[in-house]
C-alpha cells in the first residue's frame, strides 16, 4: 500500500513540476517577446547610421539638442548605459538617467535617445553625472 501511495504522490509531484516548468518557460518566452518588441521599436526610431552602429557594436551615438555633445547609449543591463563622449570617441562622463517604471531595455534606450535629442537640459537636470 505504501509503495502505491508513494507512486501516486510521485506522479502528482512530477506533474506539478512539469506544470511549474511549463509556466516558467511561458514567462521567459513572454519576457523575451517583450524584449524583442522593445528593441524593434527602438531600432525603428534610429537613423540608418545609428541602426548600423547599434547592430555592429551594441551601442549608438546621439547628439544633444542644446549643447551638441555626443552621447553614447549602450545596450546594457547595468546602469549607467549613457556616456558623454570626448573628441577622440572615448567615454568622458557617465550620465545616469532612465524613465520610471518597469520597462524593457529597448524602451529605456529609446526614451533616453528622445530625451537627449529633444530636451537635453531636462534630462541632464535629473541625471547623476560622474567620471567614466
Amino acid at each position: 500500500m505504501y509503495s502505491v501511495q508513494r507512486c501516486m504522490m510521485g506522479r502528482a509531484c512530477s506533474r506539478a513540476n512539469a506544470v511549474r516548468d511549463l509556466y516558467r518557460k511561458f514567462l521567459n518566452l513572454a519576457r523575451s517577446t517583450e524584449e524583442r518588441r522593445g528593441l524593434r521599436l527602438m531600432q525603428a526610431w534610429l537613423l540608418p547610421a545609428q541602426r548600423q552602429q547599434f547592430e555592429r557594436f551594441g551601442y549608438f551615438d546621439v547628439v544633444g539638442c542644446a549643447s551638441g555633445t555626443v552621447y553614447r547609449i549602450y545596450h546594457s543591463v547595468t546602469a549607467p548605459n549613457v556616456y558623454k563622449i570626448n573628441e577622440v570617441g572615448r567615454r568622458k562622463q557617465a550620465v545616469c538617467f532612465a524613465p520610471i517604471g518597469p520597462l524593457v531595455k529597448g524602451d529605456v534606450m529609446l526614451a533616453q535617445k528622445i530625451a537627449l535629442e529633444t530636451d537635453e537640459q531636462s534630462a541632464l537636470a535629473v541625471a547623476n553625472i560622474f567620471p567614466a
